[in-house]
């Protein structure tokens, strides 16, 4: 029998959030892992993305804040930004019946300064990046003397981009009374090290890392010296047309230059990598999650964290480097119940990894044939939502409904006109229907939202 949030010791407030939630049962990590945090224990746990590890490490952070004081008390690190923003904002999430909770996330990409005033201001938790939270603590710009808790979020991607010297030199300003919990989708021989030296007797738990095989169908395709990647790319999206994919490739290069080969086609795509700067990404990921971007090509920067519901689709135009990172990219389709496609092309040089992928996931690899697949001049791929952007959002005190009942006030739209909202510090995005997109934007711009004007346009 699945076990229950109300089976454990969380604060009443918090189980009130997660029934409005419809957080009713635990996944398996949380049923393992929360109870022993809410204890106060070390835990070093193995999970796969979209086990619901956020959760566990996040309520037992929540549960354990003292709200009397404005002093951060946790501190979580992300291999990335785009995880360090979607722990944030599950953190808020589950935070929403609490009072003031105050949360930051202090990553690169973002101006040092500003971070360093709303450090000044006070917060509770802080989310981030090591070199970025690593720099704040060499100028001095917060201190860690109230924390309670630390946590690494993905560890096995952290050391493999190089982090461990910075999170060990982070570890030297935490205090030595603390809890220390540490999540990894694997478990190699430095991530064990590791946890040796931040963690104190900590309880090792392992969730099976592989992905439901019935929901997600994953097909292969072989590719000749002479065959025409881009071109088998096409043919693929004309014969399964998906409504949303996101193409993972393994350099800068490819992803530039595969965006810009289905634009060139008509088909809505981005790619996402670590040349974008912040606001860049932000725009980019907030329109693929909102439906007003059909293809997100991507860097393996996005592979871990990245939270899209109801993703049909993913495409491995290379393949990754190690079969746990072929699991984590197809990790972002067949969430939740849902099927799942997995396309993934590889040439006679990479036997060894199909043979690596089997033996992780247990499950043959499927070849599909090259010649059955046909293409059409013709095929595009439109999105059914266009983003509006408005010049305004937290520090303006703007809240969904408030947008939402401008667009109905002031535009004239139907809710069922209205996709996504996304509000950040500064502006705000919405997800319109394409056939309402400029009623939306003359209504708002002539109109206001709490009785201001704000400046709006599309995205």
């Amino acid at each position: 029998m699945k076990a229950k949030f109300t089976d454990t010791v969380l604060k009443k407030i918090l189980l009130e959030n997660l029934i409005n939630l419809k957080f009713d049962f635990m996944t398996p990590i949380q049923e393992k892992s929360l109870p022993l945090i809410l204890q106060g224990k070390d835990v070093i746990a193995q999970a796969k993305t979209g086990s619901g590890k956020t959760a566990a490490f996040g309520l037992g952070i929540l549960n354990d804040l003292n709200l009397s004081i404005s002093s951060i008390q946790a501190m979580i690190l992300c291999p990335t930004r785009e995880l360090a923003e979607q722990v944030a904002k599950e953190l808020r999430r589950l935070a929403r019946t609490l009072p003031n909770v105050k949360i930051l996330t202090i990553c690169g990409g973002a101006s040092k300064k500003v971070q360093e005033k709303s450090l000044a201001a006070g917060a509770h938790i802080v989310v981030g990046t090591p070199g970025r939270v690593l720099h704040h603590l060499n100028t001095n710009s917060f201190e860690l003397s109230y924390l309670k808790i630390f946590a690494l979020d993905e560890a096995d991607k952290m050391l493999d981009m190089g982090f461990n010297s910075d999170i060990l030199e982070i570890s030297e300003y935490l205090p030595k009374k603390r809890q220390s919990l540490l999540f990894s989708a694997t478990f190699p021989d430095d991530i064990k090290v590791l946890s040796k030296r931040i963690q104190k007797n900590a309880t090792e738990i392992k969730i099976d890392i592989t992905h439901n095989k019935s929901n997600i169908k994953q097909l292969f395709y072989e590719l000749e010296p002479s065959t025409d990647k881009n071109d088998l790319l096409y043919k693929v999206l004309n014969k399964y047309k998906p409504e949303r994919l996101i193409v993972f490739c393994n350099t800068k290069k490819e992803s530039n230059d595969i965006a810009n080969f289905l634009i060139n086609r008509k088909i809505f795509a981005k790619c996402i990598n670590g040349d974008l700067e912040q606001n860049e990404r932000i725009e980019v990921l907030t329109k693929f999650s909102n439906k007003s971007l059909s293809v997100l090509v991507a860097t393996d920067v996005v592979a871990r964290g990245l939270d899209i519901e109801d993703l049909p689709t993913v495409l491995n135009y290379s393949l990754p480097h190690s079969p746990e990172a072929y699991i984590h990219r197809i990790g972002r389709t067949g969430r939740a119940g849902k099927k799942g496609m997995v396309f993934s092309f590889f040439d006679q040089h990479e036997q060894d990894k199909l043979s690596e992928i089997e033996g992780l996931t247990l499950k043959p690899c499927k070849l599909e044939e090259v010649s059955e697949l046909i293409g059409f001049d013709k095929y595009s791929l439109v999105p059914p939502m266009k983003t509006i952007y408005i010049s305004g959002g937290k520090k303006d005190k703007l809240r969904p409904g408030d947008i939402v009942g401008a667009l109905i006030g002031e535009a004239k739209l139907d809710s069922k006109d209205i996709g996504d909202i996304s509000i950040h510090n500064v502006f705000s995005y919405v997800a319109i229907k394409n056939n309402r997109i400029e009623d939306a934007i003359s209504g708002l711009s002539t109109g206001k939202i709490k009785k201001r004007k704000f400046k709006v346009g599309l995205a």
